[in-house]
C-alpha cells in the first residue's frame, strides 16, 4: 500500500486524520524526527491550537527547515489548520513567532464584534475562479460543499494578490469578512478547515491530493451561485452507560436509569437504545453535524480505567468523519494507584482515542466560584485553562445546566433578572437563571451570566447550554435563556434542552442566533426518527447543514413550552 508521512505534534486529535488517510487505502507513518521528513514522499502537517505554541514546537523539535526542503523539493505537502497557517509570515496571535514565510501574508482576528469567535462550523470553501481554475474543480473543492473549520485568526482575502503569486485560493465568508479557506499551488495544498472532519467532502479533496489530481471535470451538481457563510449545526447527542450486563449501551431516562421498566408507564420511554459505535455511524450517515457522547457510566470517576469508552472513541472515530466530543469524568482525579491525575492528562487520553473537543461540568461551576472569590483572577490551574492552554480553545466545551427561579422584581435577588413571557407559580413576571451541579441535582448561588463570562475568560471555546426547567419536555427551547447567554459572551453558543420536533430547531435558529443546536432524547427516543430530522436539513426545509446551502428560516409564531406563556 502507498505510504504517507504524518507529522504529529500532540496537536490535538490527528487520530481522526490518520482514519481518513487508511479509510482511503494509504499507508500511515508517523514521523518521529526530523531526519524522518528527508525520506517522505507525501508529508501532511495537521494542527490545532495556538500559533506560537505549534511554531515554537516545530523550531525547538528542529523540524521547520526539513519541511521548507521539503517543499522546495517539489514533494506533496498537506497542511491542516495551523498547518496552513505556519506557510505565512506570522500571525496576531503571536507577533513575536515567524512562520515558515512561504507566503507573505499574516493572520488576523475575527473581532469586529459581531460574530462568535472561535469561528466554528461548517462553511464554504468557494474557489476563486481566474483564467487557471475557470470550469475546473481545484482538489475536488465543489461550490456547494460545506467544511467543518474551527480558528480564531485567518488570513484576509484581498482579490488578485495571492493569485499573482502564482497560487490558487478557495474562500470563505463569516459574516462580511472573507478569508483564506483553501489555498494551493504546484506540491503544495494548505486548508483552514479540517478535511479529515468534513464528511464526504472532506473525503473527497484528501483523494484527490493523494492521488495527485490537482484540477479536474467540475462535478455535476457543482453550482455557480453558492449561498456562502456559516451554517448552524445540528449536533446529535448520545447517552452512554454500562447496563446490568457490564456493556456500554446509549440510554435515556430519569436518574440515568437503563433498565427496562416493562409494565409501568414510563416503559418504553426509558430503556437501552442501541449500541453507541452503531448508533454514532447511523447519525452520521443521515447528515448530523457533529457527535456528541455523554458519559455517564461508573468509570467516570477513575477516567484512566475507562477502556470501553476510551475503545466507544477508537471504534467511531475509524468511520465518522465529523466531530465527536465526550463529556463526563474529565477532571482531575486520583488513578487507582493512589497516583494523582491531571485534567489534561484525562482530556489528552480522550484527545488520543479520537475525540475532538471536551466538555466540562460540574467543575466549571467550581472554578468559576474561586475565579470570583479571587476577584475575577485567573489561576492557571483549572482545567479548562489547562486544556485550552494545550490544545487550544476549540477543544474545551463547558456545560452549563441553569434553572428558572422566579422573582417579583430586581431587588428581590442580587441575581441578573430577566423580564419572561411566561409567568412563575405565584404570577411572576421576572426570573433568573440559577446555576445547577451534578446534573441539576444541587443547586449554587451563581447566576448563568456569571458563570459563562467567567469560563470564557479561563478560556473556554463553546458553551452547551443546557436548561433544566426544558430537559424533556418536547416543547422546544429555552429561548429567552439562549437569547440572554449569546448577549454576554463571544464565544460560539450550542443550545439544548426541550426539542421535540424539527421546527424548534428552526425556531431557536430563527429566533435567538444561536450557533448550533443539540437533540438527544427527541433523536434517540425516536419522538422524532433521526432519519427524518436529517432529511428535512438535507432537502432545505429546515436549518442550514454541512450538506446544503444556507435556507432561512421562518420565524415560529407558535409560543407554546414548558412555561405558561403570561397574559
Amino acid at each position: 500500500m502507498p505510504v504517507v508521512h504524518l507529522l504529529d505534534y500532540v496537536a490535538g486529535n490527528v487520530r481522526s486524520l490518520a482514519n481518513a488517510v487508511e479509510k482511503l487505502g494509504y499507508t500511515i507513518e508517523w514521523i518521529k524526527t526530523p531526519a524522518d521528513i528527508e525520506q517522505a514522499q507525501s508529508l501532511i502537517l495537521p494542527g490545532v491550537g495556538h500559533f506560537g505554541h505549534c511554531l515554537s514546537q516545530f523550531t525547538e523539535g528542529g523540524y521547520l527547515e526539513p519541511i521548507r526542503k521539503h517543499i522546495q523539493a517539489g514533494k506533496p505537502f498537506l497542511g491542516i489548520c495551523v498547518g496552513l497557517q505556519a506557510l505565512f509570515e506570522g500571525s496576531e496571535e503571536s507577533p513575536d513567532v515567524p512562520g515558515l514565510s512561504l507566503i507573505p501574508e499574516k493572520l488576523i482576528r475575527f473581532d469586529d464584534g459581531s460574530k462568535s469567535v472561535p469561528h466554528i462550523g461548517w462553511n464554504s470553501a468557494k474557489v476563486a475562479r481566474t483564467e487557471t481554475a475557470n470550469d475546473r474543480s481545484f482538489y475536488g473543492l465543489q461550490d456547494g460543499s460545506k467544511y467543518y473549520y474551527v480558528h480564531s485568526y485567518a488570513v484576509p482575502y484581498r482579490v488578485g494578490i495571492l493569485e499573482a503569486a502564482g497560487w490558487t485560493v478557495a474562500t470563505a465568508k463569516y459574516g462580511d469578512e472573507e478569508f483564506v479557506g483553501a489555498i494551493g499551488r504546484r506540491n503544495v495544498l494548505a486548508t483552514q478547515f479540517h478535511p479529515e472532519k468534513s464528511g464526504a467532502a472532506g473525503l473527497r479533496l484528501l483523494k484527490a491530493f493523494l492521488e495527485g489530481h490537482e484540477w479536474g471535470s467540475p462535478s455535476s451538481n457543482m453550482q455557480t451561485e453558492p449561498d456562502e457563510g456559516l451554517t448552524r449545526r445540528v449536533i446529535a447527542c448520545l447517552d452512554v452507560r454500562t447496563n446490568d450486563h457490564g456493556d456500554l449501551v446509549v440510554t435515556k431516562g430519569d436518574q440515568y436509569d437503563v433498565r427496562e421498566k416493562a409494565g409501568t408507564a414510563a416503559a418504553g420511554l426509558v430503556r437501552n437504545l442501541g449500541k453507541p459505535v452503531d448508533m454514532a455511524r447511523k447519525y452520521y450517515d443521515q447528515g448530523a453535524d457533529e457527535i456528541t457522547f455523554l458519559n455517564i457510566t461508573s468509570f467516570r470517576n477513575c477516567p484512566l480505567a475507562d477502556l470501553p469508552m476510551l475503545e466507544i472513541l477508537r471504534r467511531t472515530a475509524e468511520s465518522v468523519f465529523v466531530p465527536l466530543t465526550i463529556g463526563g469524568g474529565i477532571r482531575a482525579t486520583v488513578d487507582a494507584d493512589g497516583s494523582e491525575v491531571s485534567a489534561l492528562e484525562v482530556a489528552t487520553l480522550y484527545f488520543k482515542s479520537g475525540a475532538d473537543k471536551v466538555s466540562i461540568g460540574s467543575d466549571a461551576v467550581v472554578a468559576a466560584i474561586e475565579y470570583y472569590e479571587k476577584g475575577k483572577r485567573l489561576s492557571g490551574r483549572t482545567a479548562i485553562e489547562l486544556i485550552s492552554a494545550a490544545y487550544g480553545k476549540q477543544a474545551v466545551v463547558v456545560s452549563v445546566d441553569p434553572k428558572r427561579v422566579y422573582v417579583r422584581s430586581d431587588s428581590d435577588t442580587a441575581h441578573t433578572t430577566i423580564q419572561t413571557l411566561y409567568r412563575g407559580p405565584a404570577g411572576e413576571d421576572r426570573c433568573w437563571y440559577q446555576c445547577t451541579v451534578r446534573g441539576g441535582r444541587e443547586s449554587t448561588d451563581m447566576d448563568v451570566q456569571q458563570l459563562v463570562q467567567a469560563v470564557e475568560a479561563m478560556g473556554a471555546g463553546e458553551i452547551l447550554l443546557n436548561c433544566i426547567d426544558k430537559d424533556g419536555s418536547n416543547t422546544g427551547f429555552d429561548l429567552e435563556l439562549v437569547r440572554e447567554v449569546k448577549r454576554c459572551i463571544k464565544i460560539p453558543v450550542i443550545a439544548s434542552s426541550g426539542a421535540g420536533s424539527p421546527a424548534h430547531f428552526a425556531e431557536v435558529f430563527s429566533t435567538t442566533g444561536t450557533d448550533a443546536a443539540l437533540g438527544a432524547g427527541m433523536v434517540c427516543v425516536h419522538l422524532v426518527a433521526p432519519d427524518s430530522l436529517f432529511r428535512h436539513i438535507l432537502m432545505g426545509n429546515l436549518v442550514p447543514s454541512r450538506r446544503v446551502y444556507s435556507q432561512r428560516c421562518k420565524r415560529s409564531s407558535d409560543g407554546s413550552g414548558a412555561f405558561s406563556k403570561a397574559s
